[in-house]
Protein backbone atom coordinates (compact mmCIF):
# COMPACT_ATOMS: atom_id res chain seq x y z
CA UNK A 1 0.00 0.00 0.00
CA UNK A 2 2.78 2.34 0.84
CA UNK A 3 4.55 1.47 -2.45
CA UNK A 4 1.37 2.25 -4.33
CA UNK A 5 1.07 5.53 -2.51
CA UNK A 6 4.70 6.30 -3.26
CA UNK A 7 4.19 5.59 -6.96
CA UNK A 8 0.85 7.34 -7.35
CA UNK A 9 1.87 10.44 -5.49
CA UNK A 10 4.54 11.61 -8.00
CA UNK A 11 2.17 10.69 -10.82
CA UNK A 12 -0.54 12.86 -9.34
CA UNK A 13 1.95 15.66 -8.85
CA UNK A 14 3.07 15.43 -12.46
CA UNK A 15 -0.55 15.51 -13.63
CA UNK A 16 -1.25 18.51 -11.44
CA UNK A 17 1.87 20.26 -12.72
CA UNK A 18 0.85 19.54 -16.32
CA UNK A 19 -2.58 21.04 -15.72
CA UNK A 20 -1.01 24.13 -14.21
CA UNK A 21 1.31 24.56 -17.18
CA UNK A 22 -1.41 25.35 -19.68
CA UNK A 23 -0.30 27.39 -22.69
CA UNK A 24 -0.31 31.12 -22.01
CA UNK A 25 -0.91 34.23 -24.08
CA UNK A 26 2.56 33.95 -25.65
CA UNK A 27 1.77 30.51 -27.04
CA UNK A 28 -1.60 31.70 -28.36
CA UNK A 29 0.11 34.71 -29.93
CA UNK A 30 2.62 32.46 -31.73
CA UNK A 31 -0.10 30.14 -33.00
CA UNK A 32 -2.28 33.02 -34.18
CA UNK A 33 0.60 34.72 -35.98
CA UNK A 34 1.35 31.50 -37.83
CA UNK A 35 -2.30 31.26 -38.82
CA UNK A 36 -2.37 34.87 -40.02
CA UNK A 37 0.85 34.54 -42.00
CA UNK A 38 -0.40 31.31 -43.54
CA UNK A 39 -3.65 32.81 -44.79
CA UNK A 40 -3.97 33.50 -48.50
CA UNK A 41 -5.65 36.85 -47.85
CA UNK A 42 -2.72 38.05 -45.73
CA UNK A 43 -0.21 37.16 -48.43
CA UNK A 44 -2.35 38.76 -51.12
CA UNK A 45 -2.71 41.95 -49.08
CA UNK A 46 1.03 42.05 -48.46
CA UNK A 47 1.74 41.75 -52.18
CA UNK A 48 -0.69 44.57 -52.98
CA UNK A 49 0.83 46.80 -50.29
CA UNK A 50 4.30 46.23 -51.70
CA UNK A 51 3.40 46.72 -55.36
CA UNK A 52 0.82 49.55 -55.15
CA UNK A 53 3.24 52.40 -54.22
CA UNK A 54 5.53 51.48 -57.11
CA UNK A 55 2.64 51.50 -59.57
CA UNK A 56 1.43 54.81 -58.17
CA UNK A 57 4.73 56.70 -58.42
CA UNK A 58 5.54 55.24 -61.84
CA UNK A 59 2.18 56.43 -63.16
CA UNK A 60 2.76 59.88 -61.67
CA UNK A 61 6.21 60.15 -63.26
CA UNK A 62 4.79 59.32 -66.69
CA UNK A 63 2.11 61.97 -66.71
CA UNK A 64 2.18 65.75 -66.80
CA UNK A 65 -0.37 66.49 -64.11
CA UNK A 66 0.28 66.04 -60.40
CA UNK A 67 -2.27 65.38 -57.62
CA UNK A 68 -2.06 68.98 -56.42
CA UNK A 69 -5.12 68.61 -54.22
CA UNK A 70 -3.24 66.09 -52.05
CA UNK A 71 -0.84 67.29 -49.38
CA UNK A 72 2.75 66.91 -50.71
CA UNK A 73 1.36 65.88 -54.10
CA UNK A 74 3.10 68.76 -55.86
CA UNK A 75 6.50 67.42 -54.71
CA UNK A 76 6.17 63.88 -56.04
CA UNK A 77 8.58 64.58 -58.90
CA UNK A 78 10.92 66.64 -56.74
CA UNK A 79 11.76 64.33 -53.85
CA UNK A 80 11.30 60.64 -53.15
CA UNK A 81 10.24 61.48 -49.59
CA UNK A 82 6.98 62.90 -50.92
CA UNK A 83 5.78 59.46 -52.07
CA UNK A 84 5.31 57.91 -48.60
CA UNK A 85 3.73 61.15 -47.36
CA UNK A 86 1.12 61.15 -50.15
CA UNK A 87 0.41 57.45 -49.55
CA UNK A 88 0.05 58.22 -45.84
CA UNK A 89 -2.47 61.01 -46.42
CA UNK A 90 -4.46 58.86 -48.84
CA UNK A 91 -4.33 55.73 -46.71
CA UNK A 92 -5.58 57.59 -43.63
CA UNK A 93 -8.89 58.25 -45.37
CA UNK A 94 -10.01 54.61 -45.77
CA UNK A 95 -7.14 52.16 -46.38
CA UNK A 96 -5.87 51.96 -42.79
CA UNK A 97 -9.27 51.23 -41.18
CA UNK A 98 -9.86 48.62 -43.89
CA UNK A 99 -6.56 46.88 -43.19
CA UNK A 100 -7.24 46.81 -39.44
CA UNK A 101 -10.70 45.36 -40.05
CA UNK A 102 -9.59 42.68 -42.51
CA UNK A 103 -6.92 41.41 -40.12
CA UNK A 104 -8.88 41.66 -36.85
CA UNK A 105 -12.48 41.21 -37.95
CA UNK A 106 -12.45 37.41 -37.87
CA UNK A 107 -9.94 36.71 -35.10
CA UNK A 108 -12.65 35.45 -32.74
CA UNK A 109 -15.60 34.82 -35.03
CA UNK A 110 -13.62 32.27 -37.07
CA UNK A 111 -13.40 30.09 -33.95
CA UNK A 112 -17.17 30.42 -33.54
CA UNK A 113 -17.76 29.46 -37.16
CA UNK A 114 -15.63 26.33 -36.79
CA UNK A 115 -16.94 25.51 -33.31
CA UNK A 116 -13.45 25.21 -31.83
CA UNK A 117 -13.81 27.42 -28.76
CA UNK A 118 -15.28 24.58 -26.68
CA UNK A 119 -12.28 22.34 -27.31
CA UNK A 120 -9.73 25.11 -26.83
CA UNK A 121 -11.22 26.43 -23.60
CA UNK A 122 -11.83 23.05 -21.95
CA UNK A 123 -8.65 21.24 -22.98
CA UNK A 124 -5.98 23.68 -24.04
CA UNK A 125 -5.78 27.09 -22.40
CA UNK A 126 -7.64 29.79 -20.49
CA UNK A 127 -9.92 32.54 -21.74
CA UNK A 128 -7.47 35.21 -20.64
CA UNK A 129 -4.65 33.64 -22.62
CA UNK A 130 -6.82 33.24 -25.72
CA UNK A 131 -8.15 36.78 -25.55
CA UNK A 132 -4.84 38.56 -25.06
CA UNK A 133 -2.95 36.24 -27.41
CA UNK A 134 -5.42 36.98 -30.20
CA UNK A 135 -5.44 40.71 -29.44
CA UNK A 136 -1.65 40.91 -29.55
CA UNK A 137 -1.55 38.92 -32.80
CA UNK A 138 -4.13 41.20 -34.41
CA UNK A 139 -2.24 44.33 -33.34
CA UNK A 140 1.13 42.92 -34.44
CA UNK A 141 -0.15 41.79 -37.84
CA UNK A 142 -1.95 45.08 -38.51
CA UNK A 143 1.12 47.09 -37.49
CA UNK A 144 3.35 44.96 -39.69
CA UNK A 145 1.14 45.54 -42.74
CA UNK A 146 1.03 49.29 -42.15
CA UNK A 147 4.80 49.49 -41.79
CA UNK A 148 5.22 47.30 -44.88
CA UNK A 149 3.19 49.81 -46.89
CA UNK A 150 5.23 52.68 -45.47
CA UNK A 151 8.55 50.99 -46.22
CA UNK A 152 7.51 50.09 -49.75
CA UNK A 153 6.31 53.66 -50.39
CA UNK A 154 9.58 55.12 -49.12
CA UNK A 155 11.68 52.71 -51.18
CA UNK A 156 9.62 53.34 -54.31
CA UNK A 157 10.04 57.10 -53.93
CA UNK A 158 13.78 56.97 -53.25
CA UNK A 159 14.49 54.56 -56.10
CA UNK A 160 12.39 56.30 -58.75
CA UNK A 161 12.84 59.96 -57.74
CA UNK A 162 15.77 60.16 -55.33
CA UNK A 163 16.60 61.50 -51.87
CA UNK A 164 16.59 65.16 -52.77
CA UNK A 165 15.76 67.92 -50.31
CA UNK A 166 12.22 67.47 -48.99
CA UNK A 167 9.73 70.31 -48.62
CA UNK A 168 7.51 70.07 -45.57
CA UNK A 169 4.31 71.85 -44.63
CA UNK A 170 5.60 75.05 -43.08
CA UNK A 171 9.19 75.56 -44.23
CA UNK A 172 11.55 75.26 -47.13
CA UNK A 173 13.78 72.38 -48.08
CA UNK A 174 15.21 70.11 -45.39
CA UNK A 175 17.95 67.53 -45.54
CA UNK A 176 17.54 63.88 -46.50
CA UNK A 177 18.11 62.81 -42.89
CA UNK A 178 15.38 65.16 -41.68
CA UNK A 179 13.09 63.97 -44.44
CA UNK A 180 13.65 60.38 -43.40
CA UNK A 181 12.87 61.28 -39.80
CA UNK A 182 9.69 63.02 -40.88
CA UNK A 183 8.51 60.00 -42.85
CA UNK A 184 9.30 57.60 -40.00
CA UNK A 185 7.70 59.81 -37.35
CA UNK A 186 4.52 60.48 -39.31
CA UNK A 187 3.96 56.81 -40.13
CA UNK A 188 4.61 55.78 -36.53
CA UNK A 189 2.11 58.39 -35.30
CA UNK A 190 -0.82 56.75 -37.14
CA UNK A 191 -0.38 53.40 -35.38
CA UNK A 192 -2.39 54.28 -32.21
CA UNK A 193 -5.62 55.17 -34.06
CA UNK A 194 -5.18 52.17 -36.35
CA UNK A 195 -4.94 49.96 -33.25
CA UNK A 196 -8.17 51.66 -32.14
CA UNK A 197 -9.89 50.51 -35.34
CA UNK A 198 -8.48 47.02 -34.76
CA UNK A 199 -10.02 47.08 -31.27
CA UNK A 200 -13.40 47.94 -32.78
CA UNK A 201 -13.07 45.04 -35.24
CA UNK A 202 -12.10 42.63 -32.46
CA UNK A 203 -15.03 43.75 -30.31
CA UNK A 204 -17.52 43.36 -33.16
CA UNK A 205 -16.06 39.94 -33.97
CA UNK A 206 -16.63 38.82 -30.37
CA UNK A 207 -20.07 40.34 -29.86
CA UNK A 208 -21.65 39.37 -33.20
CA UNK A 209 -19.68 36.15 -33.84
CA UNK A 210 -19.74 37.20 -37.51
CA UNK A 211 -16.61 37.61 -39.63
CA UNK A 212 -18.52 39.69 -42.17
CA UNK A 213 -19.73 42.20 -39.59
CA UNK A 214 -16.32 42.19 -37.94
CA UNK A 215 -14.83 43.48 -41.18
CA UNK A 216 -17.67 45.67 -42.47
CA UNK A 217 -18.75 47.57 -39.34
CA UNK A 218 -15.35 49.17 -38.53
CA UNK A 219 -14.98 50.23 -42.16
CA UNK A 220 -18.46 51.79 -42.13
CA UNK A 221 -17.64 53.52 -38.84
CA UNK A 222 -14.47 54.92 -40.41
CA UNK A 223 -16.40 56.18 -43.45
CA UNK A 224 -19.02 57.85 -41.23
CA UNK A 225 -16.27 59.53 -39.23
CA UNK A 226 -14.65 60.69 -42.46
CA UNK A 227 -17.89 62.12 -43.84
CA UNK A 228 -18.54 63.97 -40.60
CA UNK A 229 -15.06 65.47 -40.82
CA UNK A 230 -15.76 66.68 -44.36
CA UNK A 231 -18.92 68.44 -43.11
CA UNK A 232 -16.77 70.72 -40.95
CA UNK A 233 -19.29 70.35 -38.13
CA UNK A 234 -18.72 70.78 -34.38
CA UNK A 235 -15.04 70.69 -33.53
CA UNK A 236 -15.71 68.98 -30.20
CA UNK A 237 -17.29 66.01 -31.94
CA UNK A 238 -14.76 65.99 -34.77
CA UNK A 239 -11.82 65.90 -32.37
CA UNK A 240 -13.34 62.92 -30.57
CA UNK A 241 -13.53 60.81 -33.73
CA UNK A 242 -10.95 58.11 -34.33
CA UNK A 243 -10.00 59.28 -37.81
CA UNK A 244 -8.83 62.69 -36.57
CA UNK A 245 -5.65 61.28 -34.91
CA UNK A 246 -4.68 59.79 -38.27
CA UNK A 247 -3.82 63.33 -39.36
CA UNK A 248 -2.46 64.71 -36.09
CA UNK A 249 1.17 64.22 -37.20
CA UNK A 250 1.08 67.35 -39.36
CA UNK A 251 1.59 69.71 -36.45
CA UNK A 252 4.69 67.84 -35.31
CA UNK A 253 6.60 68.78 -38.47
CA UNK A 254 5.29 72.27 -39.04
CA UNK A 255 7.42 75.34 -38.28
CA UNK A 256 6.88 76.26 -35.54
CA UNK A 257 5.70 72.83 -34.48
CA UNK A 258 2.71 72.21 -32.23
CA UNK A 259 2.12 68.84 -30.54
CA UNK A 260 -1.29 69.40 -28.91
CA UNK A 261 -3.28 67.66 -31.69
CA UNK A 262 -0.94 64.68 -31.52
CA UNK A 263 -1.28 64.23 -27.76
CA UNK A 264 -5.03 64.73 -27.95
CA UNK A 265 -5.21 62.15 -30.73
CA UNK A 266 -3.13 59.75 -28.68
CA UNK A 267 -5.59 60.08 -25.79
CA UNK A 268 -8.58 59.59 -28.11
CA UNK A 269 -6.98 56.46 -29.60
CA UNK A 270 -6.32 55.09 -26.11
CA UNK A 271 -9.94 55.66 -25.08
CA UNK A 272 -11.30 53.82 -28.14
CA UNK A 273 -8.83 50.97 -27.68
CA UNK A 274 -9.48 50.49 -23.97
CA UNK A 275 -13.25 50.88 -24.32
CA UNK A 276 -13.77 48.36 -27.12
CA UNK A 277 -11.25 45.85 -25.78
CA UNK A 278 -12.96 46.06 -22.39
CA UNK A 279 -16.36 45.37 -23.93
CA UNK A 280 -14.93 42.50 -25.96
CA UNK A 281 -13.19 41.06 -22.90
CA UNK A 282 -16.35 41.31 -20.78
CA UNK A 283 -18.44 39.50 -23.41
CA UNK A 284 -15.80 36.87 -24.11
CA UNK A 285 -15.29 36.10 -20.41
CA UNK A 286 -19.01 35.37 -20.04
CA UNK A 287 -19.49 33.48 -23.26
CA UNK A 288 -21.21 30.11 -23.13
CA UNK A 289 -19.26 27.66 -25.28
CA UNK A 290 -21.01 24.47 -24.22
CA UNK A 291 -22.76 24.27 -27.57
CA UNK A 292 -19.50 24.61 -29.58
Amino acid sequence: MSLTSTISSPSSQRQSTTELRRPGAGTVFTVEMRKILGQTKTRAIAVVLVVAPWVFILLVLHQDRLPLETLYGRYLKVSGFATPMVVLVTGAQWVFPLLASVVSGDMFSSEDNHGTFKTILTRSTSRNAIFWGKVLAAVAATTALILLLGASSLLAGLVTVGAQSFVDVGSGGISAAQGLGMVAGSWASVLPPIIGFAAIALCVSIVTRSSVLGVVIPVVVGLVFQMYTFLNAWDTVRHSLLNTPLNSWRGLFDHPSYATPFWHGLAVSAVYTVLFLSVGYFVFRRRDVTEG
